[in-house]
């Protein structure tokens, strides 16, 4: 008899996930217990697919215990094969067919405003996520996974690369430190994701390493999407060292900071003012700005206030930042309306963005509005103003035609 393992989550509560046991044997065939809330619908199916498995991990006998409480074929995949792998040294992948769905790549100035975190464990979090519209979904390989969960979570993340529907969402996963992040990236990156957050970035070795990891792994797939990163910055160092690790990389779209860390790190208390991150908040702002990058805020942690969140936004957004992390859907629409420009931002842009083209047309070297003289970098955010505001319905396109 061999060892017995287990993947997966079980118990009270537990939905559209499974829990796997298995042990290995010296003979005697496959021997499979199922235990399905949907067996009745779905059982023939769900053996199906667990034969399937096992025989392209070659696995010909063992005996195995499923508790099914409505998982998908992607968890089902996930939590056998991350069952199997811890006894059995098969390097061979059981690979769920890649929805096409997902083959999108992602724009370097993308928008970014609000990015959902999700654990990496937990599935029935992660099927229907997409349908809230957040601009990015962050599969969690780091703090939201326990310890002793976190290579199932690995082989969760990456099936949910492959097969759960994003709907237009940017496919992040937050990584791990130091070498069990390399380690991360073989689950990740060849299942197209769009961007990877590294956490407690401290300098750009970090990233370094991260982006010769993405090129060793590159050289045996073709045809991969750009693969973004977002560094994260949760310390006293970090902040510090934030313009060498915002400018490290082509490929560093955006600088982020963790305020829960950050705060811990500098021996004081997070509060709803901030006062306390104010230089640290500032510094990344400035850092990202300097590199070319979009600076992006911490994550509010009240989910049930959710004017503390949006006055939380304005603050963040009057700082300078682009966007800010979220922990539960319901933040997604408060965030993204108060990143949005608002009624007279958008006015005051269309009549600069107006007296630009009139003194354009008329060969005046000179900007002015009313008696106010206009240099180009209000120009420019004028018309980044513009343009955001189509984005966000905020303003007719025929507007922004007709004035181009």
């Amino acid at each position: 008899m061999g060892e017995l393992v287990s993947a997966g989550n079980k118990g009270k509560g537990v939905r559209s996930d499974c829990f796997v046991s298995f042990e290995p044997t010296a003979g005697g065939g496959i021997h499979l217990e199922l235990n399905s809330k949907v067996d009745v619908l779905y059982g023939n199916s769900i053996r199906e697919d667990i034969q399937k498995i096992l025989d392209h991990l070659s696995i010909r006998d063992a005996t195995m215990k499923v508790e099914d409480s409505g998982a998908l074929l992607p968890v089902i995949a996930a939590r056998l094969e991350a069952a199997i792998k811890q006894v059995v040294p098969e390097e061979k992948e059981f690979l769920i067919p890649m929805l096409k769905e997902n083959l999108y790549g992602t724009a370097r100035d993308r928008n970014r405003f609000s990015r959902l975190y999700l654990p990496g464990n937990t599935p029935s979090l992660m099927i229907n996520a997409g349908i809230h519209r957040p601009d990015g979904i962050i599969l969690d390989l780091e703090d939201a996974v326990a310890p002793d969960k976190k290579d199932e979570a690995r082989y969760m993340v990456r099936n949910a690369l492959r097969g759960f529907d994003f709907y237009g969402a940017e496919r992040m996963v937050r990584i791990n430190q130091g070498e069990r992040g390399l380690v991360d990236l073989d689950f990740i990156v060849p299942h197209n994701v769009n961007l990877i957050l590294l956490p407690k970035c401290e300098h750009p070795e970090q990233i370094h390493a991260v982006n010769t990891r993405i090129r060793e792994i590159g050289l045996h797939h073709e045809h991969l999407n750009p693969i973004w990163i977002m560094p994260i910055v949760e310390s006293a160092m970090g902040v510090i060292n934030a313009y060498s690790i915002a400018s490290a990389a082509e490929n560093v779209v955006a600088l982020a900071i963790g305020l829960e860390d950050y705060t811990a790190d500098i021996g004081t208390r997070r509060t709803a003012e901030g006062t306390e991150s104010f230089f640290a908040r500032s510094m990344v702002v400035n850092a990202a700005r300097a590199a070319g990058i979009q600076p992006i805020d911490s994550v509010f942690s009240d989910v049930a206030d959710m004017e503390g969140l949006a006055e939380n936004v304005r603050r963040s957004k009057a700082l300078g930042f682009d966007g800010m992390g979220c922990i539960h859907p319901r933040q997604i629409r408060v965030i993204h309306d108060a990143f949005a420009p608002t009624k007279e931002e958008i006015e005051k842009a269309k009549k600069i963005v107006a007296a630009f083209h009139e003194a354009e047309a008329n060969g005046i070297g000179v900007v002015a509005l009313g008696t106010k003289m206009i240099d180009p970098p209000v120009v420019k955010r004028a018309l980044n103003t513009i343009n955001l505001a189509v984005k966000m319905n905020k303003l007719d396109q025929n507007w922004r035609e007709s004035h181009a």
